[in-house]
């Protein structure tokens, strides 16, 4: 496998427990890049990013991410693979009966971190790269949408991931404050970190043009430009 790639799957296979979603599915994403994965509710967009992370075994074909391999993917593995990962969910799942700090304190403390002064740096840079540098203190209640959102990401940030996986980050915000969260995932893009981001926002892939992988009728396939532009106008 080229030293490029980060992401490969071969003549994989997408189960949710024994439901069959995709079958032979083949895509490989670069060190660096951004892909969209879009289709409908239920076309399986979110079943591979659960692939990619470990969620869902990966029971035929071949899929790599990073340095592990999916197909022979040891449980004890798992933890170690995710540490490769950040991953940004749609309806935030922070914390809610803490602060800020002490929502990203607890995935340090949870992934390893145990010196304070050094756990107290890592939150103030993941803060401030996510535009919340004052908000530490902040219970997410007292957070609009679009700053959980960035909570979020400054937590999939912090063990310095190499590859982030959102799955509808911008699903439950508006138009400004979507714009708002993809201008940052194009700068962690622009870092030299792989970014695979599910959506069903039409608007949003022509907007912030990059590659487009859709899953339709049990299949994953590539799309042209120009399809793009044909399916938004029939949105």
């Amino acid at each position: 496998m080229s030293p490029d790639i980060i992401i490969l799957l071969e003549n994989a296979s997408i189960f949710i427990l024994d439901h069959l979603v995709l079958s032979e599915v083949n895509f490989q994403v670069n060190k660096g890049e951004f892909v969209y994965l879009i289709g409908k509710v239920g076309s399986g967009k979110t079943s591979v990013i659960k692939t990619l992370n470990a969620e869902y075994p990966l029971v035929e074909g071949e899929g790599y991410v990073s340095d592990f391999e999916l197909h022979d993917l040891k449980t004890s593995q798992v933890p170690y693979l995710r540490r490769k990962l950040g991953i940004v969910f749609h309806d935030f799942q922070l914390l809610t009966d803490r602060t800020v700090a002490d929502n990203l304190t607890f995935v340090l403390k949870a992934t390893g971190w145990k010196n304070r002064d050094e756990i107290a740096q890592r939150i103030s840079q993941v803060l401030e790269r996510v535009g919340l540098a004052h908000k530490g203190y902040k219970m997410p209640n007292q957070l609009s949408g679009g700053e959980q959102q960035r909570v979020v990401i400054a937590r999939a940030l912090l063990n310095d991931p190499e590859i982030i996986l959102a799955d509808e980050p911008t699903g439950n915000l508006d138009p400004e404050t979507s714009d708002d969260i993809m201008n940052i995932l194009m700068d962690i893009r622009t870092s030299g970190r792989t970014v695979i981001m599910a959506t069903h926002n039409y608007n949003m892939l022509n907007k912030y043009r990059a590659r487009t992988l859709k899953c339709d009728d049990g299949r994953l396939t590539e799309l042209e430009q120009r399809e793009i532009d044909l399916e938004a106008l029939e949105e």
